[in-house]
């Protein structure tokens, strides 16, 4: 049985953070039922590179996180829909948000309220910048924290930062961040807890190195592109073919790169001769090891290299390592063959960690707005004609 069954969770969560992390808790065998508004639904359905995928309410950018999960339309904002939406509070053990701070209370479903429904409930809100703050109220999208963690200042060289991380850093760090609280809240004891994410937070807590740099040793962060500061030669180097990744921060792994690539030269040199000697001279170390470095192809040198236990891999891209054989053994990707509203079989991503041997799997497509209402909305004793009702009065 998967850890998480016999847990129901509500999400009522738009486009990454929330949904990401409700991802997360499916895959581990809750019960997810993504509470979505009526007539457009999490946002992210409008969202991905498929033009005809966002038009039908299925977007790329939904499908990326949401199989596994059911989902109902409940109009929060109406009297039937609000009383609606607390029977079914009623039911859970979770309710995840995402709403700027101060939404929830405005509709009278803040925890306070939600906890008279359902006592031991835990109540999860993502947000930007937490619930309290001088920065409470200020929207945020994960570009915003990505800037404002510092994180941008960080990423790429002299010439080029601050920079963008190539994915959303900040929504999926939060996501998981939530997931982790939640998965340890269901493990209390006395249940009923009120958890605070904060994006900002969350990224920052997984920035160690760097802020402790500044907080411990007074050194300012600074962007490095692709060389590791804590040691050399480590970073990407040219090679045949395309870029190749190198960390030999180990003196046993310099001294075997060095061999293998014919440069025992430089194990005697006095400018590498130790570890800070090799990080001040780094650049001229690297362009010393491109010399043998680009008579081969990454993809060779990295087989070789890790043969000999220095850590080096070719820079991929997202294509060549979906390909990779090593993806297909984890089995990281899940296929779906008939993924409702989406008219074809669809592959998305699991969750990067196998129990008992085993990865993670759920078992249906990410869900058409609205799908489950006649299961959900049944099971709480409604009747296809009080549906009928509840949709003409627009509380569903």
């Amino acid at each position: 049985m998967p850890p998480l069954s016999g847990i129901r969770v509500l999400d009522l969560t738009n486009v990454l953070a929330g949904p990401f992390c409700c991802h997360q808790l499916a895959h581990m065998g809750a019960e997810v039922i993504k509470v979505e508004a009526p007539g457009r639904g999490d946002l992210a359905r409008q969202l991905g590179a498929d033009a005809d995928l966002n038009a039908r309410g299925m977007g790329v950018s939904f499908l990326a996180q949401n199989a596994g999960k059911k989902s109902v339309t409940v109009n929060l904002k109406h009297a039937k829909g609000h009383a609606l939406f607390l029977r079914l509070v009623e039911t859970a053990d979770v309710v995840v948000e995402n709403f700027r701070p101060g939404v929830m209370k405005r509709l009278r479903l803040d925890y306070p309220a939600l906890r008279i429904a359902r006592p031991d409930l835990i109540y999860c809100a993502i947000s930007g910048f937490g619930q309290e703050g001088p920065w409470v109220d200020r929207p945020a999208y994960d570009q915003i924290i990505q800037g404002v963690s510092g994180v941008m200042s960080i990423t790429g060289d002299a010439d080029s930062a601050p920079l963008r991380v190539g994915y959303p850093l900040a929504d999926t760090v939060g996501g998981m961040t939530a997931a982790f609280a939640i998965a340890a809240a269901l493990n209390a004891p006395d249940r009923g807890s009120f958890i605070d994410v904060s994006m900002l937070d969350s990224v920052l807590a997984t920035m160690g190195w760097v802020v402790s740099n500044h907080l411990i040793a007074g050194v300012d962060p600074a962007p490095n592109g692709n060389e590791n500061v804590t040691s050399a030669p480590s970073g990407t180097f040219r090679a045949g073919g395309g870029p190749l990744n190198i960390a030999a921060n180990k003196d046993e792994q310099w001294q075997a790169l060095a061999r293998h690539l014919g440069r025992e030269d430089l194990l005697t040199h006095p400018d590498y001769a130790t570890r800070e000697d090799r990080k001040r001279n780094r650049l001229a170390l690297r362009a010393e090891l491109e010399t043998v470095l680009v008579t081969r192809p990454a993809g060779v040198w990295a087989e070789e290299l890790n043969r000999f236990g220095v850590p080096a891999g070719a820079v991929l891209t997202v294509p060549e390592v979906l390909a990779s054989p090593q993806i297909a053994e984890r089995g990281l990707l899940a296929r779906f063959e008939d993924a409702p509203g989406v008219g074809r079989g669809i592959e998305v991503v699991s969750t990067g960690l196998h129990l008992d041997g085993a990865p993670l799997r759920v078992d249906a497509p990410p869900p058409e707005l609205g799908e489950h209402a006649v299961e959900i909305w049944g099971a709480l004793g409604l009747t296809e004609d009080d549906l009928a009702a509840l949709r003409d009065a627009g509380a569903i």
